[in-house]
């Protein structure tokens, strides 16, 4: 027999049913049978309002999910349990964590209408090939990236997340391409639905029960595709040929630290914050912090923040001043020093997590030697490829190449074993 094989949900006695705003009203009669025979009746206020006939222990949810979790184990094995849910539990709900921590042999998952599938069956859209993002109880930093381009997005809000902060948040980045849907209060008797321009939402009062849903509009500039963007599309202060790291050297370097969608990674030295642009489309659910000490960069740095719609975070710092601060990092690039690179790959070496990497640009053999033996020393491998490209410029009616300055990319990784035996060594210091 397959051990593997679910038992039906009949005989599991923790039961998470979702409720809409109708409350009661709409719950098919089996789910309120379950709610009525139940011992122990779960959930927030306003879903236990619903319910004002109760006879039997009510828990009201609250802010420790691990402390009902503890409660709920303790009373499973005698009591027979409802936990109300909003919508579809299983839709950035409650059930999925119920079901982490419980097992999901132990529970009988009802869902209701999601508020998401009433939004778009009031707009009329289809919702399959929507982007689906929540900003509910998570911070709006990192939407740009993740939303940019994208034809259809809904958006899960709350009280602080509201449709008005997430209104004036795009119109932060320009995103003005964006119309707005915002459906609220959906399937109670005060439900209402409008369309905003990204001003008019930026200008809203809604209700905090709501769901934006953003559509952008089909005659909307194309959006930018791809990574490894021309230099010139960058804003760069311009001594000689613009303090950038060129786009060969770039996307090269780019490839060397195997970023995946969520890394956190480090820019240090970020000059116009071309890495730190490039990055952050390359991982749009992780986080990207620049550090860069001349105040005169900054500026660089923010317009290609806005102007890419990439939403990492700046730091006026001398590396490693304020790294100490910052998670640690799946990927280090360090475009600039200021003359502390051992100490400073030492400490980055040290912070990496898993299978991270620590990229250098080099334009001296000194710090390319420097950089090795610092890496070599922090009981990291390090390889290097020197980069020597050039780039086609018209002479008269013909062609010839204006060579860049060679560049030496060396990257770092720890070997096997080599990592656990550093963090040894690091716990006994």
């Amino acid at each position: 027999m397959n051990s593997n094989i679910t038992t039906g949900a009949k005989n599991r006695n923790i039961r998470i049913i979702g409720v809409g705003e109708e409350g009661a009203a709409g719950l098919t009669a089996d789910s309120l049978q379950l709610i009525q025979e139940a011992d122990v009746l779960v959930g927030g206020e306003r879903l236990l309002q619903f319910f004002p006939a109760f006879a039997g222990e009510k828990i009201v949810i609250k802010s420790s999910l691990n402390d009902l979790v503890a409660k709920i184990k303790a009373l499973q094995d005698s009591h027979t349990i409802v936990v109300l849910a909003s919508g579809d539990p299983l839709f950035y709900g409650i059930a999925g964590y119920f079901a982490r921590k419980l097992g999901p042999d132990q529970l009988d998952i009802r869902p209701n209408l999601s508020s998401l599938q009433l939004a778009f069956a009031r707009l009329g859209e289809s919702w399959h090939d929507a982007v689906l993002e929540s900003v509910h109880g998570r911070p709006l930093k990192g939407l740009a990236q993740r939303i940019d381009g994208k034809a259809k997005v809904a958006l899960l809000t709350d009280e602080h997340n509201s449709p008005a902060a997430i209104g004036a948040y795009l119109q932060q980045f320009g995103m003005t391409e964006y119309d707005a849907y915002v459906a609220e209060n959906l399937g109670a008797a005060d439900e209402r639905a409008r369309h905003y321009t990204l001003d008019e939402l930026a200008a809203a009062e809604c209700s905090p029960l709501n769901v934006v849903i953003l559509l952008r509009r089909k005659d909307a500039p194309a959006p930018r595709k791809g990574f490894g963007f021309a230099d010139e599309e960058f804003h760069q202060r311009k001594p000689e040929k613009g303090l950038i790291t060129k786009r060969e050297v770039r996307a090269f370097s780019l490839s060397e630290l195997k970023l995946g969608e969520d890394s956190i990674v480090w820019d240090i030295g970020a000059g116009s914050g071309s890495v730190a642009v490039e990055c952050t489309r390359l991982a749009p659910r992780g986080q990207v912090f620049a550090i860069e000490k001349n105040e005169g960069d900054l500026v660089n740095i923010e317009a290609n923040r806005i102007k890419f719609r990439t939403d990492f975070t700046v730091l006026h710092a001398k590396a490693p001043a304020g790294l100490d601060e910052l998670p640690g990092p799946d990927a280090v690039f360090i475009g600039g020093s200021g003359g502390e690179l051992a100490q400073l790959i030492a400490l980055c070496a040290s912070r990496l997590r898993p299978e991270g990497r620590i990229v250098v640009n080099a334009a001296t053999i000194e710090t390319l030697h420097d950089s090795m033996k610092a890496m070599r020393d922090a009981g990291m491998d390090a390889s290097v490829t020197l980069l020597q490209t050039a780039r086609s410029k018209p002479i008269l009616n013909m062609t010839r190449f204006d060579g860049l300055n060679p560049i030496y990319v060396i990257t770092g990784q720890f070997i096997a074993g080599a990592e656990a035996e550093a963090e040894t060594a690091n716990g006994a210091e």
